[in-house]
């Protein structure tokens, strides 16, 4: 079988390298371009150990005319720098962003959020937000496949089943999330110098979290209505993996076995979704180094409101997995090629 050749840019971050692990084991994908900046020249294995003994090409700088030696472009990059790529793909080119560039459907919510000018407002008509369970449209008329973000890959894959059946009221919604530090990128270290990373649980970007508006315009693709929907973010003392816990509003009279039940049927030909028994308490132990979603219903002391608990691996189930796993879908892979 004629294999496919990818470009990955950003190739040494914490999603880069993790997206690598997953494509040097797909049978449809050769790695023909490492990309990245200060790491120019480096052999990959220098940044993981996992890849001694690969064959991968050494790390090189972006040029634009590479994108004539590849049919995917994968960019795990700062946010704005997929946008100006974009600017360069050829008719044979695919590109799967990871970061922000085009999630969010208008350019003016993307500057208000990410205050930058969007650099490919043109492109913006030619991309599509894809969380592989989810999207109901066909990959195959894109170029551009944008990935959701870990916090709202949690959030929406619970949320969306249960209001697009109005089991759920949509005017409160509250989201705890506690993520592993590897989802604020290497940086962290430099911010938390001198500080006690590895042993502080700190909340941050309180009402005003970058992925809310993503939240809201997928949530809003459901149901036509307004949300009322409160989201912190917390940074944990360990490595990866998010746990998200929901508080939700049933409508009167929906019992706890039909929420549960709805979430099997939404996602029964979906292999990487397990909706586990009631009440079950699950941690992010149960998913680190899948690509799974493991969603828990649990009851209140209190009439008509419920815990959600989702858990997914950030770094697979939140970034690299998903990007193997939109691409599987958009050449007709197999599903779980190079994620199981």
């Amino acid at each position: 079988m004629h294999k496919l050749n990818a470009l990955i840019a950003g190739s040494t971050g914490y999603i880069g390298i993790q997206l690598i692990k997953l494509l040097v084991k797909h049978k449809n994908i050769n790695i023909k371009f490492l990309c990245g900046n200060s790491s120019v020249g480096k052999k990959i294995s220098s940044y993981d150990q996992f890849f001694f003994n690969k064959k991968l090409p050494k790390i090189t700088k972006f040029n634009k005319k590479l994108l004539k030696k590849v049919d995917i472009i994968f960019t795990a990059l700062p946010n704005g720098e997929a946008q100006e790529i974009s600017n360069f793909l050829l008719k044979h080119n695919t590109l799967i962003d990871l970061a922000a560039d085009f999630r969010l459907k208008k350019s003016s919510e993307y500057l208000k959020w990410y205050k930058q000018k969007h650099k490919s407002v043109r492109n913006i008509k030619n991309s599509i937000y894809s969380l592989p369970e989810i999207c109901k449209k066909n990959l195959k008329n894109y170029k551009i496949i944008s990935c959701p973000g870990c916090y709202p890959t949690s959030i929406l894959l619970p949320i969306v089943p249960l209001l697009d059946k109005k089991l759920i009221n949509c005017n409160s919604i509250i989201i705890d999330s506690k993520s592993g530090y590897s989802g604020a990128g290497k940086k962290i270290h430099k911010k938390f110098k001198n500080k006690n990373l590895y042993n502080s649980l700190s909340a941050y970007g309180v009402g005003y979290h970058r992925h809310v508006p993503e939240i809201y315009q997928e949530l809003y693709n459901y149901t036509k209505q307004n949300i009322n929907l409160i989201f912190t973010p917390h940074l944990s003392p360990m490595f990866k993996g998010i746990l998200s816990t929901i508080y939700l509003d049933t409508k009167p009279g929906v019992p706890l076995v039909k929420i549960r039940n709805t979430l099997k049927k939404f996602y029964s030909k979906n292999k990487f979704i397990k909706i586990l028994r009631n009440n079950y308490h699950i941690s992010t132990n149960n998913v680190i180094d899948t690509n799974n979603c493991y969603i828990s219903v649990c009851k209140t002391q209190h009439k008509n409101k419920i815990i959600i608990l989702s858990a997914i691996d950030n770094l697979i189930k939140g970034g690299a997995g998903q990007a193997v796993q939109n691409m599987n879908l958009k050449f007709d892979f197999k599903i779980g090629e190079g994620l199981i």
